[in-house]
């Protein structure tokens, strides 16, 4: 069976990964930060899907048990076929009514764990000839909404040169930019989750994700919305663009 390694694997997009992949007969690891959760969720797939399951509780933002995950991917004897890097947050107040530790803390985990674990994996899956890897990055790439936004653009910038440059060799990386989707992301935020035209089930969004990166698609946008937005945003001045600053914040 294929191996599949999710970050943020507890809850949300990751969580809707690791099943979606376990019914599709992968055996998991699982990381994120929650020890107690992350050994009830592997209990829950393993009896749901017969896959086997490994736990690495890890916070992506010590450098210590960023090491541990790095060097669970880059393992010859026990290769990983796919990683998911989607761990991640968002801060709700402005960039200066952050602490700059606090936007530290967010790059580490949206800029340099995917980086990292990148690093870690690309070389085993290069040398096999085989492998892949979904970075989750955001609709909010594509507009000027701060240091979330930027964070994000690198990974879709990073996302599509590493699928050009190792698509030759075997190994397929995809951007996944999700719009608002209906998970615990914005309520970790305190945020307000809607329910309206803008906001995706998350089963749809991981499900379309899977079937745009068995495609070999550099980029997958799920939702006819959120393409047309991918779309204009090209065409929109970015004076304009900065009017969307407030959305998902409230």
């Amino acid at each position: 069976m294929p191996t599949a390694l999710i970050t943020g694997a507890t809850a949300g997009i990751g969580h809707e990964y690791a099943v979606q992949l376990a019914a599709r007969g992968h055996d998991l690891v699982l990381v994120a930060r929650d020890t107690a959760r992350l050994d009830q969720v592997a209990d829950d797939l393993r009896r749901a899907h017969q896959v086997e399951v490994e736990v690495l509780s890890a916070d992506l933002t010590d450098r210590a048990d960023l090491a541990r995950v790095e060097a669970r991917l880059a393992d010859h004897d026990r290769p990983v076929d796919l990683l998911v890097n989607n761990a991640g947050f968002g801060l709700k107040k402005r960039f200066l009514d952050n602490t700059a530790d606090e936007e530290t803390a967010m790059l580490e985990v949206l800029v340099t764990a995917v980086l990292r674990l990148t690093h870690a994996s690309l070389g085993a899956m290069a040398e096999r000839g085989h492998g892949g890897i979904i970075n989750v990055s955001s609709v909010a790439a594509f507009l000027p909404r701060g240091s979330y936004s930027a964070a994000k653009a690198w990974v879709n910038s990073f996302s599509e040169w590493a699928h050009l440059e190792y698509g030759p060799r075997g190994v397929k990386v995809m951007a996944l930019c999700p719009g608002f989707t209906k998970t615990e992301f914005h309520e970790r935020m305190q945020v307000k989750r809607g329910d309206g035209f803008m906001w995706l089930d998350v089963e749809f969004l991981v499900h379309t994700s899977l079937e745009d990166f068995d495609k070999g698609r550099a980029y997958s946008i799920p939702g006819a919305q959120y393409k047309t937005i991918a779309v204009l945003t090209k065409a929109i001045p970015n004076r304009v663009l900065r009017l969307t600053q407030s959305m998902g914040r409230r």
